[in-house]
């Protein structure tokens, strides 16, 4: 990520402050644009894909929203449901169609798409599936709008972005997978919970797989800017290791849960993948966990392989990760992780 002076925070000597919080990502500037006029693309109209469509139409977040979807009667119905509340909302052109030529332009294509597994199926084939699908899917998103970024949200995340970077051909900033955002508002909110704070003064990472080996970064969690594990300590009030495990557990499980509830999760991963599109298209440079190319960082170097990790986001894609200090038992875990992500992907092949 290249700063430009006006842009950058200068320390003594001349030394680029920003450069101690982040390794910067190569080719990460912002694509250049002719006009103002902001895009979005969601491909697959699921409960997932709406629930995404609709907080980003109440966030007032873009000018134009595509959906794409293979059921062209159920994409009609949910293009016309949206566009009937057109007086409640700000003004949106909303389109949709099975057609990818109409996604052409697009500042920002998620893709929400996946098969659902079948009863009996092996999670290989499964996987196998919805490979073979984002091949139908991403080839054309690129052809359309070659400058725009694209942000996975379809499962298994992780290796499904790592198949979109490769059947893409972009630059890696440029192809983001949701990974452990939504993870780590379910680690907040158990945090703020447990402490009776709000959770939007808790900050903490879940990094790694969006999944059961993901790793929860105790040691950088803070509260109203104060250390949490330090302050404890240092207060000398006793914790137990198993009360953080419990908390780690529930946030795992968290998704499962509401799966066995309502039958699908649908509201806290639209407002998690908006969020994220707010912080890219705004340029607000926020930092989220999110599903990026991990080779390099924090000691991973197996191989090729996305997963989550603290990144700055902006109109360029991913411009940066976080140099969060990690624990020697945090790092291992990671690598563990990577490793959990590295053995599927050889399984299928890719």
């Amino acid at each position: 990520m290249q700063k430009s002076p006006s842009t950058s925070s200068l320390g003594p000597g001349g030394l680029d402050l920003s450069q101690a919080f982040f390794k910067p990502i190569r080719d990460a500037s912002p694509p250049s644009t002719s006009n103002r006029n902001t895009k979005i693309s969601v491909i697959g109209a699921g409960n997932v894909g709406m629930a995404i469509a609709q907080t980003i139409l109440t966030q007032d977040l873009v000018d134009e929203l595509v959906l794409v979807d293979a059921k062209p009667d159920k994409l009609r119905g949910e293009m016309l449901d949206l566009q009937h509340a057109a007086a409640f909302l700000p003004r949106t052109k909303i389109s949709a169609s099975t057609d990818y030529s109409t996604t052409a332009g697009s500042n920002l294509c998620i893709v929400t798409a996946g098969a659902r597994q079948i009863a009996g199926e092996s999670r290989l084939n499964l996987l196998q599936r919805n490979v073979a699908l984002f091949q139908k899917i991403v080839p054309p998103l690129v052809q359309f709008s070659p400058e725009t970024i694209l942000l996975i949200v379809s499962n298994p995340v992780d290796v499904l972005t790592y198949v979109a970077w490769k059947l893409s051909g972009f630059p890696s900033n440029r192809v983001i997978g949701s990974g452990t955002n939504l993870d780590s508002s379910r680690f907040r909110f158990l945090i703020a919970d447990h402490l009776d704070v709000n959770a939007q003064d808790v900050q903490a990472y879940i990094v790694g797989e969006h999944g059961d080996s993901s790793v929860a970064l105790w040691s950088s969690i803070s509260v109203g800017g104060v250390p949490i594990l330090s302050f404890l300590k240092n207060q000398q009030i006793a914790y137990e290791k198993e009360t953080l495990e419990k908390i780690h557990k529930e946030v795992i499980g968290g998704a499962y849960e509401v799966i066995n509830l309502k039958g699908y999760t649908s509201w806290a991963i639209g407002y998690s993948v908006a969020s994220l599109a707010r912080s890219i298209l705004r340029d607000q440079r926020r930092i989220h966990p999110v599903s990026v190319l991990a080779k390099g960082f924090y000691g991973i170097d197996g191989g090729d392989l996305f997963l989550s990790l603290p990144a700055q986001l902006g109109r360029g894609g991913v411009l940066g990760i976080t140099n969060v200090h990690l624990t020697a038992e945090e790092s291992k875990r990671l690598r563990d992780s990577a490793n959990t992500i590295l053995q599927v992907q050889t399984e299928l092949g890719i």
